[in-house]
């Protein structure tokens, strides 16, 4: 039986970005000044971001337009396609209806270009000549890279070194859209400069990456910074994928019971399932969202919510969020764009008020997931994308055992056609689980600033 997709024109592409913030039954708790433990204010952001993602960043608005010319360059790839996986059921013989929102087909690869292409956008309005990011796997550095590139801008990018050493054609990818990657940490900034001297075989992280990254920014007048994840105006990019969904899954005269995504910073998570959940917080369909999550960093299923640094060398504003401790290193495992720290403010908010679950896999079983999932779909996931295969399998094989025909809907936030080293050493039996490290979380948890708001 062939699978069904469920096209939409790209007449479709929503013109309008969804923001939870309005929804919520409690405010958002604020960012605040590590120095005063005060709200943060628009005009201190000023010299990291472009104005309008500012304005973004702060709004309650329920909807906030999108740029017709932000638009015109997503109807290269969007809509994007839903499908039925009707293999996957067969195969694991279940009566759930799985369906996947498959995000692969963006121009990077991934669903990082729903945010890289208005970010970058935004800049180059208001004057912005040079973009500084950082990238774990890759994802977010290719799709601002190609970003940067349809708007004119020079693209600077950290790459956190396992990942650089890990998967050298997201690096050419990268730089063949003109940008320029660096392995971090690195002897280019001063935060670098000091992670080295503190540990000179550092393998890195998002935290240290990100502290290269805005010190570039606030040194430089001419260049802005630009986050692939966590900040709420990233999740209402991101907001594009569950609207398109909601619209495709009436095609389908369906509704999930149950959405699922995996988390790192929290945007793939937010884009497929903030849309449903703001639903079921307007007083319609109900719907449960399970955030999938890497055994290995924790975040939702073992961190604390409290007021932390997004960085490791602590130049960001503190954010109320689930967090392993700033100077957390998590291991190396693949899925590089899940080795963050914190989670999205407004992913943990979400968590906070009891509206979405979290689970944790290991590595092993995500990529037997996504083995078994490229068998039957025909589509090699990446290893982030892997988690949330991993969790809507757990779901359809307990509607099995309890003989109940649900339906799951779960995003593939990108391929794994750059993911290859770790697919050969999966099938190698090169991978490993990582333990929990409860010591080195214990140890950066201690050292959360004392902030109480």
């Amino acid at each position: 039986m062939k699978p069904v997709k469920y096209l939409l024109p790209d007449t479709h592409i929503p013109h309008a970005w969804y923001n939870l913030q309005a929804d919520f039954p409690t405010p958002l708790p604020p960012m605040v000044h590590p120095g005063t433990g005060q709200p943060i204010t628009p005009d201190m952001l000023e010299p990291l971001f472009g104005r309008e993602l500012i304005k973004q960043e702060f709004s309650t608005e329920r909807w906030i337009e999108i740029p017709e010319e932000v638009r015109q360059i997503f109807a290269q790839w969007r809509c994007t396609p839903l499908y039925r996986a009707r293999r996957l059921e067969q195969a694991l013989d279940t009566p759930a209806k799985i369906f996947y929102k498959y995000e692969g087909v963006s121009p990077s690869g991934s669903h990082k270009t729903n945010s890289a292409i208005p970010q970058a956008y935004y800049n180059m309005i208001q004057g912005v000549k040079k973009i500084s990011t950082e990238t774990g796997a890759g994802q977010w550095g290719s799709a601002l890279s190609m970003a940067c590139s349809q708007f004119g801008l020079e693209c600077l990018v950290y790459m956190v070194k396992v990942s650089y050493n890990q998967k050298p054609y997201r690096r050419a990818l990268m730089e063949t859209f003109g940008a320029n990657v660096i392995p971090s940490p690195s002897d280019t900034t001063d935060a670098g400069r000091a992670l080295l001297e503190s540990n000179p075989d550092s393998t890195g992280s998002l935290g240290m990456a990100i502290s290269e990254a805005v010190e570039v920014a606030v040194k430089n007048e001419d260049t802005k910074y630009c986050l692939g994840s966590v900040l709420n105006h990233v999740a209402l990019h991101q907001t594009v994928i569950g609207l398109e969904c909601i619209t495709q899954m009436e095609l389908a005269d369906v509704y999930p019971d149950v959405v699922v995504g995996c988390c790192g910073g929290g945007s793939n998570f937010a884009g497929i399932a903030f849309p449903f959940i703001g639903r079921m917080l307007q007083g319609k369909e109900k719907v449960r969202a399970v955030g999938v999550e890497p055994a290995a960093c924790p975040t939702l299923t073992k961190g604390r919510h409290a007021y932390d640094f997004g960085d490791t060398s602590h130049f960001t504003p503190l954010m109320k969020m689930f967090t392993l401790g700033s100077t957390f290193v998590p291991p190396g495992f693949h899925a590089g764009g899940l080795r963050y720290h914190g989670m999205s403010p407004m992913v943990s908010h979400v968590q906070d008020l009891g509206l979405m679950e979290s689970i944790s896999f290991h590595q092993l079983e995500t990529f037997a997931a996504g083995v078994q999932f490229a068998k039957a779909e025909g589509i090699m996931p990446a290893p982030e994308s892997t988690h949330a295969i991993a969790g809507a399998v757990k779901e359809a094989l307990r509607c099995k055992e309890e003989g109940k025909s649900e339906t799951i809907l779960f995003n593939l936030s990108g391929h794994g056609h750059f993911d290859m080293q770790a697919y050969i050493d999966y099938h190698a039996g090169k991978l490993k689980n990582y333990a929990y490290p409860e010591a080195e979380i214990a140890m950066a948890l201690a050292g959360l600033p004392p902030v109480n708001h």
